[in-house]
């Protein structure tokens, strides 16, 4: 999922989808599994919009799971690398903040990867779901996976330190330091990251921000737009510890740092 995704800011990660794919490895593919286990839980159609696709690796992996998929982004360089690299689903460019690839054209719209956290405001999210509303056939699910604003209530260890990350691409070590604050009046985890690599050039600083959104906010934006919620809980999914495997079922709390939904459109 490209993190550009609702951006117009330029992004080392989304310019540059095989440093993102070196920093952020999924060779078991768990998102993508852990998509096709909800999708198959609730028995929907084979019709399927990846919104925030990135690279097109679980837009590929619900392809071979023979389902039709769409993977749509913001980022022209994340498509170029999907289609090239992952040929299958069709790939399109559409803004997460309101889009139209037709009335009732898909059975379900995933949005992985705090994806939809891209929509900073509430009228951004109205056109995200009111879009999704209009793409999905009667009885389509919207699935998504994110980070779960609840779990910032009394909790400071995600913003009492900058992290740490390192990987070697192509030879060269990168590195990030990456601090995360809050931003409580506008509900937005705001996130400074700064790289630099062993190779001499200048670090490269970048901002963005996730809006944080809690259980029984998310339910009620999802009632106003048409959907039922059919799953909403803090895990196990493809980014909890420990993570999702096959045959476990979902939670039923939505304490921990994820929060994973499964909404029909009604």
């Amino acid at each position: 999922m490209s993190p550009g995704t609702g951006a117009s800011a330029r992004n080392l990660l989304t310019d540059h989808p095989e440093l993102y794919e070196a920093r952020f490895p999924d060779p078991g593919r768990l998102a993508g599994r852990w998509t096709e286990d909800c999708l198959r839980r609730h028995g929907t159609g084979r019709r399927v919009l990846d919104m925030g696709c990135g690279t097109g690796r679980d837009a590929a992996h619900l392809h071979g799971a023979g389902r039709r998929v769409t993977g749509a982004d913001l980022s022209e360089a994340m498509l170029a690398h999907a289609r090239a690299r992952r040929p299958g689903p069709e790939y399109v460019r559409a803004d997460l903040h309101g889009f139209d690839l037709g009335q009732g054209a898909f059975d379900a719209v995933v949005c992985l990867d705090s994806t939809l956290l891209y929509c900073h405001t509430n009228d951004q999210l109205d056109g995200f779901l009111s879009s999704c509303r209009r793409a999905l056939a009667p009885g389509g699910l919207l699935v998504a996976e994110m980070r779960n604003g609840a779990y910032f209530l009394g909790r400071t260890d995600l913003l009492d330190a900058p992290g740490t990350a390192g990987f070697t691409w192509r030879g060269t070590v990168h590195r990030s330091t990456t601090t995360l604050t809050l931003n409580r009046t506008d509900q937005l985890l705001c996130r400074t990251r700064v790289w630099t690599a062993d190779d001499g050039s200048e670090p490269v600083e970048q901002r963005s921000a996730w809006r944080l959104l809690f259980p029984q906010e998310l339910r009620h934006f999802l009632a106003a737009h048409g959907f039922e919620v059919l799953e909403l809980h803090d895990g196990p999914g493809p980014r909890t510890e420990p993570p999702w495997r096959e045959g476990l079922l979902p939670g039923r709390t939505t304490d921990a740092d994820r929060l994973h939904v499964v909404a029909r459109r009604t």
